[in-house]
């Protein structure tokens, strides 16, 4: 139907997450209509990321240099490392201002139904970090999801075995700030009740 050059441009972009065909040709047209600069900068921009973006060398997140910005904050407090499966969890992180600890970054969730074995994560990396002695809380911030959990579980029971004084925490789930108790399910509003904290 199009000619194959802009056949091939809806059929990369189709292949983004979240892109349907028709989002794909209405990139696709955008991109045909933008001056030619705004269109040579996008490709730029994509060609550097995956030339010049890397994983730090410490937590994993993703860098343009051996380590991370996070990582060589010296402000960070090294001894509280939070856990998050992408390197896209670490950014609603930040954007709380409530943390203030380095990161580490599994590379996804244990999942032996989709072939995802803990060998396969940077789990051992993490247990490589705890055994320095510098360490002293590591919270586990995965998805709470069913391989969410089964990670944050099997990572849990890993550390305390390994190093008993650890302080091994997980984030709290529960009830989002102004929703209504009508609308919450069973499993949220379970969380929010083990979860209880005095005021």
């Amino acid at each position: 139907m199009y000619a194959p050059p802009v056949q091939r441009l809806i059929t990369e972009l189709g292949k983004l997450p979240g892109i349907g065909q028709r989002t794909a040709q209405r990139l696709a047209f955008h991109i045909l209509r933008a001056e030619k600069e705004d269109a040579n900068a996008l490709a730029d921009a994509i060609r550097e990321v995956k030339e010049r973006i890397r994983l730090c060398e410490i937590c994993f997140n993703l860098a343009d240099e051996p380590r991370c910005r996070i990582c060589q904050d010296e402000r960070r407090d090294a001894g509280l490392i939070c856990v998050v499966e992408e390197p896209g969890d670490v950014i609603p992180i930040e954007r709380t201002h409530e943390y203030r600890g380095r990161y580490h970054v599994l590379g996804g969730a244990l999942s032996p139904i989709d072939g995802v074995d803990p060998e396969d994560l940077k789990i051992s990396e993490l247990y490589a970090r705890v055994a320095t002695g510098t360490v002293r809380e590591v919270v586990l911030a995965t998805n709470p999801t069913t391989t969410g959990e089964a990670t944050a579980l099997h990572i849990a029971a890993a550390l305390r075995e390994r190093t008993p004084d650890l302080a091994v925490t997980r984030l709290a789930s529960g009830l989002p700030v102004g929703s209504d108790l009508e609308y919450a399910d069973e499993v949220t509003l379970g969380k929010a009740l083990v979860g209880r904290r005095s005021i």
